[in-house]
């Protein structure tokens, strides 16, 4: 009967605007909410009638909610490292437990980037969901994998010791006085054949002491700090001897103590190179010349001017050869010192001036604790400690789908893969059409309240006149029995 079939759209129709009324009241319920995707109720119509000349017989209408998971929002700002939001297309991958993870254990997909560190140092989003991504391996090496799920893990920042950097690299930067006077212990005075002084034996630069007189006193010393392997304060001086021979100085360069390095002969009293730098007539470092006899340079090849240092628990060194002292227990060393050349900006010089030294520049340094993390928009998360190291721990994966509109949203504005979506397609940010990370921002809620708003009335207006329906097929029935009256 059509009077029924019209009551029944009625009902139809306060079933859908009910949807719609629900679907409003999330996205309004939501607006602030991080990263929170709009819904909106679609209807669609019901027909029952198949026949042009049969009576007419109302269906109604169904409503079906629709979540607009690809649609972006606006970037907002904040003033916490850790917040991260992604401009592009992808998902963080997201977990309910931080550790003991398999691949049974359900994985989410969600753009509320809200992360903070939780009490065992995971970065964790305020629904409680944990960050997964690729970490580095004993080698500080990230190894991305697109499939394989198990090779996530939750980033975890307080796992991250302190650290210490061995000094590799010494840039010195001093002018020797090309005036100043030939030392007694380089002069050949009558009835001497040879001078005083001799890279090795007593009269050594090493040996000198001004208490007793003893060994031969430098024109100029430079003295540079460095970090051994566990971040310990050592000292390397650079002791210079100006030469009867114009534009060359005899060099010593020895660790202060001298205990902290066993040296093999002719090394000596903490030495751990001995020679002589000459210079060109225009003041630069020569690193070209031919010694005299008996005589030989600093460093071979001043294009790699390399002091190995063997570890603590190295044998005891040979001919030449240098070591760490048994003692303090550290690591191999490679300390590469440049002095420059002739054809550099600075280094070493000798000019008519005063000796003087103008920086000394090295990269080791001593331990330090983690003070702050950093990530990047490639997804580097990376742990900076006080003493200026920076460590690469992790790199955030994002998930792609072919149909993003298609997931599944469950509990803490998260979603699940379903069919409609797709598999997922694990990438690093800005790869493969992934969207980058911005970090410091938050993703908006896609909500327009203007829009719900108007929603909000006109799906009342619809919800009344529904119900009209059902009011007016009523007393339509009403009068149909009171015929019979």
């Amino acid at each position: 009967m059509s009077i029924n079939s019209a009551m029944l759209a009625g009902v139809t129709g306060l079933t859908a605007n009910s949807q719609a009324l629900a679907a409003i009241s999330d996205n309004i319920a939501n607006v602030n909410t991080v990263g929170y995707k709009r819904t909106q109720a679609n209807f669609q119509t019901l027909v029952t009638g198949r026949s042009a000349t049969a009576a007419y017989s109302a269906g109604g209408v169904a409503a079906q909610t629709r979540r607009f998971i690809s649609t972006q929002g606006l970037p907002t700002q904040t003033s916490r490292g850790t917040d991260l939001s992604i401009s592009g297309q992808g998902f963080f991958v997201v977990t309910e437990k931080s550790e003991d993870l398999t691949a049974a254990d359900a994985r989410s997909f969600t753009r509320a980037g809200s992360f903070q560190l939780d009490s065992l140092g995971y970065l964790r989003n305020d629904a409680g969901l944990y960050l997964q991504g690729w970490l580095t391996d004993e080698n500080g090496v990230i190894t991305t994998d697109p499939s394989d799920i198990t090779r996530l893990k939750s980033i975890n920042v307080s796992s991250v010791g302190g650290a210490a950097e061995p000094t590799s690299r010494i840039q010195i930067n001093a002018n020797l006085n090309s005036e100043t006077k030939i030392s007694n212990a380089v002069k050949i005075i009558p009835p001497a054949t040879a001078m005083t002084y001799s890279p090795t034996g007593a009269n050594s630069m090493a040996n000198y002491n001004p208490d007793t007189g003893t060994g031969t006193k430098p024109d100029f010393s430079v003295q540079v700090p460095v970090s051994d392997s566990k971040g310990g304060k050592r000292t390397v001086t650079i002791d210079f001897l100006r030469s009867n021979t114009p534009n060359q100085w005899y060099a010593e360069v020895r660790a202060v103590p001298a205990g902290d390095v066993d040296v093999g002969a002719p090394l000596a009293n903490g030495q751990l190179a001995t020679g002589v730098v000459a210079f060109t007539q225009d003041g630069r470092l020569d690193p070209n010349f031919t010694p005299n006899a008996g005589e030989n340079k600093l460093f071979a090849d001043f294009a790699n001017p390399v002091i190995n240092f063997a570890a603590s628990d190295a044998a005891a060194p040979g001919a030449g050869g240098i070591k760490w002292n048994s003692a303090l227990g550290i690591g191999a060393q490679q300390i590469r010192l440049e002095l420059g050349g002739a054809g550099s900006a600075g280094g070493l010089t000798s000019f008519s001036s005063e000796s003087v030294l103008q920086s000394v520049t090295t990269n080791g340094t001593a331990f330090g604790n983690l003070t702050d993390v950093e990530i990047d928009d490639q997804g580097y998360v990376t742990a900076i400690f006080d003493n200026g190291i920076t460590r690469r721990i992790a790199q955030v994966a994002i998930a792609t789908f072919p149909n993003a509109d298609g997931l599944i949203p469950v509990n803490g504005n998260a979603f699940r893969v379903s069919r409609e979506s797709g598999t997922y397609n694990f990438k690093t940010p800005g790869s493969g059409g992934a969207g980058y990370v911005a970090p410091s921002t938050l993703e908006s809620s896609t909500v327009d309240l203007s829009t719900e708003f108007t929603g909000l009335i006109t799906t009342q207006r619809a919800y009344s006149a529904s119900s009209k329906i059902i009011t007016t097929a009523d007393q339509m029935l009403e009068e149909l029995l009171n015929i019979k009256r």
